[in-house]
C-alpha cells in the first residue's frame, strides 16, 4: 500500500503543473547555474589573477560587459558617470565639446558641438581619436576617454586623429573651456527666420518659443518662413524633442514609444496651437542628426508641416530610459524603441529628406567617413525591414544643381550651400514668392505648407 501511494502522488502532483511553468522553472534553473558560473569567474579572478584587484572594480566591469553586450547605448552610470551626464544635460561642463562613441576599441567622433574648442580646431565627425597628449587611448573605456577630455578650463590638450582620405594622423592643439551649450540659437537672413538647434537639454524648448517670437517681431509682416537647422544634432532629452515638435504643430501625433510587449505603447501629441501661425518651413538634417533631431524632423515631415532637405540623418530609433540604483548611480538601460507619426521605424535607415542636398561648401566632406547607427556594433535591428532593402546613398556629382566647387560658392559669397538652398526655398514656398520650380521642392509641397 505504502509504495503504491509513493507511485501516485507524485504523479497526481505532476499532473497539476503547467506545462509552461515547468518551462519557466527549467529555465530559471538554467540561468541560476549561469550565475554561479558567474561567481566562480569571481572568486577565481580574486584570488588568481596577477595582482590584486578591487571587487567594486570586478563588479562593475561585469555590469558593463552585460550592457555593453546589449546594444551601444544601454550603460552602467557610477557617481562620475552620473555627474557627467547631469552636466550635460544641464548644459554646462568642462571640456572640449565633443559627442563621441566606441567602435572596435577606438574613439570616434559622432560630431562636434558649435562654438567649442573641437569645433573652431577642426574636428570632423568620422574623426577616430588615437591620442590625448600623446597617450594611445585605443581600447580604453569610452568613459575613460571622455574623462581624459574633460577637465579643467583654460588647460592644454592635444588630440591626434585619424582622418580617411588623410595619408598621416592629424594633430589638433586647444584649451578646455566651460562649455556652456546653449542649445538654440536664431538670426534673420531677409525675410527668413533660422534656428538653429544644436541639443536637446532641458532648455530647448522653450528657446526655441523665445526664438520663433523674437523672429516673428523682428520681421513682423514681411517674415516669409522658418529653416530649423538640425545637422549634427547629436539629441538629447525625448521630452524636449516633443515640446520643440509642438512648437511647429497645431495638432496630431508627435511620436510613440513602444516597448516589449505589443501593448506597451505610449503616444504623445501636439497641443492646439502652432506658434508659428503656419508659415512655411524648412527642416535640415544630416548624418549627425540623431535620436530626438530626428523626432523633430519625422513628426514635421509625416504630418506635412514641413520639407526636410539635406542628407540622410543618423537613424538612432531607440529610447533609453534612467534607472536609478543608488543615489549616485543608475542604469541607462534600451527600453525601446520610438516611431513617427505614420508608424515608420528610423532605427538603422534613418529619416531620408524629401529633397537631397550635398553641403558643397565643405571641401572635405565628400572624402569623410559617414558614421550612423547602422555603422554602431550590435545595433538594434529595424524589424520593419524584411532585410532585402539596402540604402544607397546618391552621388551628388550627377546633379547639374550641386556642380558648384567651394571656391565657386564663396566667390558667390556663399558658405554654407544647405543653409543658402533651404532659405531660398522658404521665398519659393512663402506665399507671393517666386513661382516655384520642379527642382525647388517636391510636387504637392507648396500647397501643404500654405494650408
Amino acid at each position: 500500500m505504502s509504495s503504491r501511494w509513493k507511485i501516485v502522488l507524485p504523479l497526481a502532483a505532476l499532473a497539476v503543473i503547467p506545462a509552461g511553468v515547468a518551462v519557466r522553472a527549467a529555465a530559471q534553473s538554467d540561468t541560476y547555474k549561469e550565475l554561479d558560473t558567474l561567481m566562480d569567474v569571481f572568486e577565481r579572478v580574486r584570488a588568481d589573477y596577477v595582482d590584486k584587484v578591487d571587487d567594486k572594480a570586478l563588479i562593475e566591469g561585469a555590469i558593463n560587459g552585460m550592457l555593453t553586450s546589449l546594444d551601444p547605448h544601454s550603460s552602467y552610470l557610477d557617481a562620475r558617470d552620473f555627474q557627467n551626464m547631469r552636466q550635460t544635460t544641464d548644459g554646462e561642463y568642462g571640456g572640449l565639446g565633443l559627442t563621441v562613441t566606441t567602435e572596435d576599441g577606438a574613439v570616434k567622433v559622432i560630431s562636434p558641438t558649435d562654438d567649442t574648442p573641437a569645433a573652431r580646431a577642426g574636428i570632423k565627425a568620422g574623426d577616430y581619436i588615437t591620442h590625448l597628449d600623446g597617450e594611445l587611448i585605443y581600447g580604453t573605456s569610452l568613459q575613460e576617454a571622455v574623462d581624459k577630455m574633460r577637465g579643467k578650463p583654460g588647460t592644454d590638450v592635444k588630440l591626434t586623429v585619424v582622418r580617411e582620405g588623410s595619408t598621416k594622423p592629424l594633430d589638433f592643439s586647444m584649451k578646455r573651456e566651460v562649455i556652456q551649450i546653449k542649445p538654440v540659437k536664431y538670426e534673420v537672413r531677409g525675410n527668413v527666420g533660422i534656428i538653429r538647434i544644436s541639443t536637446f537639454n532641458k532648455t530647448t524648448g522653450d528657446a526655441t518659443r523665445t526664438a520663433v517670437t523674437s523672429i516673428e517681431k523682428t520681421l513682423g509682416d514681411k517674415l516669409a518662413g522658418f529653416v530649423v537647422d538640425l545637422r549634427s544634432n547629436p539629441g538629447g532629452l525625448l521630452d524636449q524633442a516633443i515640446d520643440v515638435s509642438d512648437v511647429f504643430l497645431d495638432k496630431g501625433e508627435i511620436v510613440s514609444q513602444r516597448g516589449r510587449t505589443k501593448n506597451d505603447i505610449q503616444r504623445y501629441f501636439a497641443k492646439s496651437g502652432d506658434l508659428t501661425g503656419g508659415r512655411p518651413v524648412v527642416v535640415l538634417v544630416d548624418e549627425g542628426s540623431a535620436s530626438a533631431a530626428e523626432i523633430v524632423a519625422g513628426a514635421l515631415q509625416d504630418q506635412r508641416r514641413a520639407i526636410v532637405l539635406g542628407q540622410r540623418s543618423f537613424g538612432k530609433g531607440s529610447v533609453q530610459t534612467l534607472i536609478p540604483l543608488s543615489q549616485d548611480s543608475a542604469l541607462r538601460l534600451t527600453t525601446g524603441r520610438y516611431f513617427t507619426p505614420s508608424g515608420r521605424s528610423v532605427q538603422e535607415a534613418g529619416i531620408e529628406p524629401d529633397i537631397t542636398v550635398p553641403q558643397l561648401s565643405d571641401a572635405t566632406r565628400a572624402d569623410r567617413p559617414r558614421v550612423r547607427e547602422a555603422d554602431l556594433r550590435k545595433h538594434l535591428i529595424n524589424e520593419m525591414k524584411d532585410g532585402t532593402e539596402k540604402i544607397v546613398e546618391t552621388d551628388d556629382k550627377t546633379d547639374p544643381r550641386f556642380a558648384d566647387t567651394p571656391e565657386q560658392l564663396k566667390k558667390k559669397g556663399i558658405t554654407d550651400f544647405q543653409l543658402d538652398y533651404a532659405t531660398r526655398l522658404i521665398d519659393r514656398l512663402a506665399p507671393g514668392g517666386p513661382v516655384q520650380t520642379a527642382a525647388a521642392a517636391p510636387a504637392g509641397a507648396a500647397a501643404s505648407l500654405r494650408k
